[in-house]
């Protein structure tokens, strides 16, 4: 982080602060108070939740004032920071009026005067040390503005089908035919290769340290599993075949009755889909989204058994995915910037296609910290290390994803009954 600049990080604070604003601005008042599953927060608490931990960890960190406010709303607005005190239960903030949307409005406004305040403040022998931290909270907020954008879907597809407004107009999508070529398994060397953040700059703490790791010669399917491909596997009972599923993911289908991707629906005999700008045909092109892995890797073996090439077919190691979309210098992507919230048909000619953006990927890897592993310190050790159990990784980003916010070591995670992320599907297989 040499030559790091008062200004720049200014500048990046009060950009990502405003985007935040400006994304919650086509909600109704309703809209920001609704909870209607414990893993989807309402929009008020994300608001919130964002600006105290810039009060908490930055402000109360480096000599600002903590107010009353801040420690009247520790207890709403932490999330999961334990040694940091007493949190409200996460299935109860659909359930509180208090604080309302208005206050938290101003309270994002008191966060954000201190902290200007600071960024000119700090004296200069902390100021690398503080804009480390202010990045850090800088990109908690985008993932925040990401959780949204997943969780305003899945709270306004709660509405009847007549009455649910789409979230936005998107922009409409490009005019361009579908590739050209089918997909194919594209090939790479494996050996004692590096990992993690080769590439420098900020990171998140489960991005380190760069380690060694063996890896065995694998391919890589050149294009995301479509939405056509994933019909097929329905129509072939893929939903009702057990010896598919591994069986905590027999189990949880079975409890919740899947039968279909999260957002599709048979309407007068066709397949829809519900997506932020609303109700449309399904797009046999585009790739399938919001799977759990449960799904996922029960494609993949469905997958392996249709034909011969397909055979042993598998969902990618997280270290296979890095090194494929390093080497191959994989570049662009649907991210949210394009206004369009949902992933695309895959275009150009490119060996691996939208590898960032559209949608993440799951890999077969668990969520485990890297050799040497070093978390964060202080209370932000909870950031990362605390959720390195029964969680399993994605890659690459989505179509809700800040451009500016991925890269190629980034590792997300989420438990495998995940499925209201953007969420699908690449396959892999040894060579």
């Amino acid at each position: 982080m040499s030559h790091v600049t008062r200004e720049a990080i200014l500048e990046q604070y009060q950009t990502v602060r405003q985007a935040s604003l400006e994304m919650v601005r086509p909600l109704s008042p309703e809209e920001f108070r609704i909870q209607p599953t414990e893993e989807v927060s309402p929009p008020w608490w994300n608001l919130g939740h964002t600006s105290w931990f810039f009060a908490r960890n930055i402000i109360a960190a480096y000599g600002g004032p903590y107010l009353p406010d801040d420690e009247k709303l520790d207890y709403v607005l932490n999330s999961y920071y334990v040694a940091l005190g007493p949190r409200l239960q996460r299935n109860r903030r659909g359930l509180i009026t208090r604080p309302t949307t208005e206050e938290i409005f101003r309270y994002r406004e008191l966060v954000d005067a201190r902290v200007k305040t600071l960024i000119r403040a700090v004296p200069d022998e902390k100021l690398e040390e503080f804009a480390r931290i202010l990045i850090l909270g800088i990109h908690h907020e985008q993932q925040h503005q990401e959780l949204f954008y997943t969780e305003i879907k899945f709270i306004l597809a709660q509405n009847p089908l007549r009455l649910r407004p789409a979230y936005r107009t998107v922009q409409s999508q490009p005019e361009e035919d579908g590739p050209e070529r089918g997909s194919e398994f594209i090939p790479f060397k494996g050996g004692l290769l590096e990992f993690g953040n080769l590439e420098g700059g900020w990171c998140w703490d489960n991005e380190l340290p760069v380690h060694k790791c063996y890896l065995r010669d694998f391919a890589l399917q050149s294009l995301l599993v479509t939405n056509g491909e994933y019909l097929e596997f329905m129509e072939d009972r893929g939903y009702q075949e057990p010896l598919l599923w591994l069986s905590n993911g027999w189990f949880k289908a079975q409890e919740e009755g899947w039968h279909a991707p999260l957002y599709w629906e048979s309407l007068d005999g066709e397949w829809q889909v519900w997506t932020l700008g609303g109700m449309r045909a399904l797009d046999p092109l585009e790739p399938v989204c919001h799977v759990s892995f449960y799904e996922a890797d029960a494609f993949a073996r469905w997958k392996s058994q249709s034909e011969s090439r397909w055979q042993d077919v598998r969902l990618p190691l997280e270290r296979e995915w890095e090194h494929a979309a390093r080497l191959s210098g994989v570049t662009g992507g649907n991210f949210v910037d394009l206004g369009r919230f949902h992933p695309l048909p895959a275009s150009g000619q490119a060996p691996l296609q939208q590898m960032l953006g559209d949608v993440w990927e799951w890999t077969a890897s668990y969520y485990e910290p890297y050799p040497g592993y070093t978390p964060f310190a202080g209370a932000l050790r909870e950031y990362n290390e605390k959720f390195m159990d029964n969680q399993r990784v994605i890659r690459g980003g989505s179509c809700v994803t800040e451009r500016d916010h991925i890269r190629i070591s980034y590792r997300n995670f989420w438990p495998p009954a995940t499925r209201f992320q953007f969420t699908g599907i690449r396959l892999a297989k040894y060579l």
